[in-house]
């Protein structure tokens, strides 16, 4: 709960980043009894501290060639409409029926948790786990991961033997495993018209019209055009989702002169993701001839769907076996829509697989973590660095 109460926000969201919760932790580990534990900063200028920590805490096993890494992230999302928040406020955080509510207390604090307490409870039995488990607790995971997971990635930290757990997803009984993920496509539509008086709407160009008929068409369009089923995945088709809007004007008599809004698309593997974004490309510029409005497209974050994890690679089936084995649970594997850190260790050709026993109620107001489901998922992390 000490780390709830340090919001952890990236500076694209307003916020100072992770390195307080990240000082917490290392405190913590320590108490923990771990003896050996690295910090890999990746610069950021848009943060106070010009830092975005990444931790990596060790527990040395029989043998080193093959560690096992669980990874997890210290960013949250901001707490969004707060007042919708009834059991407690975000970074306030509250026990209440065995549930820990607070932002970030399912994604990721709860597997954080976990993992950290799978490798406590070895190192209290006197324990030697047959492999090392390393714990990676990663920055900036929710805007991209460019100075997290990918940023240690990128300095070569892990090995070809290594095996990998994201617990960042999963079900609410712990038997899914995480095998495929869509890829994810961010784009930002801005439309210029001209602001004037609105008893005068003869005179500009309501850019909000334009950027809401605009909107509307993709929404219309993508959903049209790339329909396509893939029951492998929950959700079984693309998404292709409106979502924040910026503020334009202040008064209700001024008609807008620019207007702004984003879309967050998850797009089924068989489709190409540059062939998405030119067709989104040609409805503005269709728009932009109609209206004589100038509309802008940024994009904010493009990843292609990495290679699926069939199952059957070595750290998918030690899982389903520790699953079953704490858990009397039968497994099955598939695609999420959402993006983990498993998306670029399966792009750098490494195996990794996501699991976690989770409510799905991340980024939601009275986000919640259930006690029980952190003492399980704990266990399954202890077998799983035994076998």
């Amino acid at each position: 709960m000490a780390l709830i109460r340090l919001p952890a926000i990236g500076p694209e969201n307003g916020g100072d980043g992770e390195i307080r919760k990240a000082e917490k932790l290392v405190q913590i580990l320590r108490e923990a009894g771990f003896d050996k534990i690295e910090r890999y900063d990746a610069e950021d200028s848009r943060v106070p501290s010009g830092k975005r920590p990444n931790i990596v805490a060790y527990c040395p096993g029989e043998t080193d060639t093959k560690r096992l890494w669980i990874v997890t992230h210290l960013d949250v999302v901001p707490a969004g409409e707060e007042q919708m928040w009834t059991m407690a406020k975000p970074f306030e955080p509250q026990l209440k029926d065995n549930r820990v509510y607070g932002r970030g207390a399912e994604d990721n604090g709860q597997s954080l948790v976990a993992s950290l307490f799978a490798v406590k409870a070895i190192k209290r039995l006197a324990l030697k786990p047959k492999r090392t488990i390393a714990l990676a607790f990663v920055a900036d995971e929710e805007q991209g991961s460019t100075r997290g997971i990918q940023h240690l990635i990128g300095k070569g930290f892990f090995r070809k033997d290594d095996i990998v757990v994201v617990p960042d997803g999963g079900s609410a009984d712990g038997s899914f495993i995480e095998v495929a993920e869509k890829s994810v496509l961010w784009f930002r539509i801005r439309t210029f018209g001209k602001q004037v008086h609105a008893s005068l709407p003869n005179t500009g160009l309501n850019a909000h019209r334009v950027g809401m008929q605009v909107a509307l068409a993709l929404d219309k369009m993508l959903h049209k055009k790339y329909s396509r089923k893939d029951e492998q995945f929950d959700v079984p088709c693309s998404t292709f989702e409106p979502t924040k809007k910026e503020k334009n004007v202040d008064a209700v008599n001024i008609v807008p002169g620019e207007d702004t809004v984003y879309f967050d698309c998850r797009i089924l593997p068989s489709y190409d993701v540059d062939e998405v974004l030119s067709e989104i490309m040609q409805v503005t510029a269709e728009f932009e001839k109609e209206t004589g409005a100038k509309i802008t497209l940024d994009v904010l974050q493009k990843q292609a769907a990495p290679k699926t994890d069939d199952g059957k690679s070595e750290i998918a089936l030690l899982l389903k076996k520790a699953i079953r084995e704490a858990r009397g649970l039968d497994v099955r594997v598939g695609g999420i829509g959402g993006g983990t850190c498993a998306a670029f260790f399966r792009k750098a050709g490494f195996p990794a697989v996501v699991w976690s026993t989770v409510d799905e109620v991340a980024h939601q107001p009275n986000e919640y973590s259930k006690v029980e489901n952190m003492v399980n998922d704990a266990k399954v992390f202890a077998l799983l660095a035994m076998s």
